[in-house]
């Protein structure tokens, strides 16, 4: 059964995963300046029989095509391999190398994982149907991401799925969980810079101070979730930053403030950006300033499709038990993933494997300077990709 051939090897590849888990830790790189990262997944893919695209939209991207000898589908899967500016504090003996820069998010971990499933599946060609399509992707967690650049290439369009995992340290390996329609949120950031008149602490009767008109903003915006948007729709608004240093007895002219907005539908992010032009408008009438307003989408809400979600419980509803002990649903999540932009265009879904230390009451979540992979997650992580993989190339 090709299922038990597949499984025999990644187990036997397992340490390799983990090997190239901490090759990858060590060596983070930043978004849309991944070069080494990407040399490194070409290099690994050199002498094998398959078609590599890289320099993906000239960025450092690459998709790698195996032809399987049978007729079939044609399935894509994805993981990202950009890090995130934080400093590590995890005290693993293969942390970070580069100073200010780690993998906090377990893109190292996801694309260990596919890169040992693809090895397999190319040594297992002959016996596939259809094709795999493997996305190696850049610039995951800045906008406006690989992703876009992925789809744009061209190389997916005849893609007939797409499926996609993240390692979460909501459970520990043995949970494995999904989540129909709306699944994690999308999101907007934005700037705004006050202009007022500046003037001395002594008389501000002779000024307009844009520190009092900014506050009076950063209170009143909270009244769009609030006030505005209907209780059963989600948002989130966050002031992120708030600039106005100057000396103390100056009353300053301008102040500049930026922040995120989070919704798990998209027309909630265009009814924030309206409800917050109106509060900006009454801002400028209120305390007679001039405001300058940016409002810039960052990522979609991810909203995985149905019927290919059905297809993945089912599939590994036959494996309970087997390599994982439970299949969850998960909750929503208000975090943003661009995973969602191929969802916009590809039939397909993006589950959770948990990655929770063992012996721990409560992890350090991705994104923490003391984030933590559980090795164990790299190998259900590809044998749960792989299975779905092998189930749908076969499906007419």
């Amino acid at each position: 059964m090709l299922r038990s051939l597949l499984f025999k090897k990644l187990e036997q590849k397992e340490q390799d995963m983990i090997n190239h888990y901490k090759y990858l830790h060590q060596y983070p790189e930043p978004s849309f300046n991944e070069a080494k990262t990407s040399q490194y997944i070409e290099s690994f893919y050199n002498d094998k029989d398959v078609v590599i695209h890289k320099r993906i939209g000239g960025n450092y991207g690459l998709i790698v095509e195996i032809e399987g000898s049978l007729p079939g589908r044609t399935i894509a899967l994805r993981a990202d391999f950009d890090a995130l500016n934080i400093s590590e504090d995890t005290g693993l003996s293969f942390s970070s190398k580069h100073d200010g820069w780690m993998h906090a998010c377990g893109h190292d971990a996801h694309t260990a994982y596919l890169m040992v499933l693809a090895e397999s599946l190319i040594e297992l060609k002959d016996h596939l149907p259809g094709k795999v399509v493997i996305i190696h992707q850049h610039a995951e967690e800045l906008a406006p991401g690989g992703a876009i650049d992925m789809l744009n290439s061209g190389y997916l369009n005849d893609v007939d799925e797409i499926y996609g995992i993240h390692l979460f340290p909501d459970y520990t390996p043995d949970v494995i969980s999904y989540r129909k329609g709306p699944t994690m949120g999308g999101r907007s950031l934005f700037h705004l810079k006050v202009i007022g008149k500046g003037g001395h602490g002594s008389s501000p009767h002779l000024a307009n101070d844009a520190i009092m008109a900014a506050s009076t903003f950063v209170t009143n915006v909270q009244t769009v979730v609030s006030r505005r948007l209907n209780p059963f729709d989600m948002g989130v608004v966050t002031i992120s930053s708030f600039n106005g240093l100057g000396s103390l007895n100056v009353i300053q002219e301008s102040v500049e403030l930026a922040g995120d907005v989070r919704y798990m539908e998209s027309r909630i992010g265009h009814q924030i950006h309206d409800e917050i032009v109106q509060l900006i408008e009454g801002l400028e009438e209120t305390f007679n300033i001039k405001c300058e307003f940016n409002y810039e989408l960052d990522c979609i809400p991810l909203i995985n499709h149905y019927k290919q979600t059905d297809y993945l419980v089912d599939i590994l509803a036959t494996s309970q038990g087997d390599y994982f002990e439970s299949l969850k649903e998960h909750e929503q999540l208000t975090s943003s993933e661009d995973f969602a932009s191929y969802l916009e265009k590809i039939p397909g879904t993006f589950f959770f494997i948990g990655c929770k230390p063992y012996g721990v009451d409560e992890a350090f979540y991705n994104h923490s300077p003391k984030f933590i992979v559980n090795e164990d997650a790299l190998l259900t992580a590809s044998k749960a990709l792989g299975e779905v993989v092998l189930n749908r190339l076969s499906i007419e």
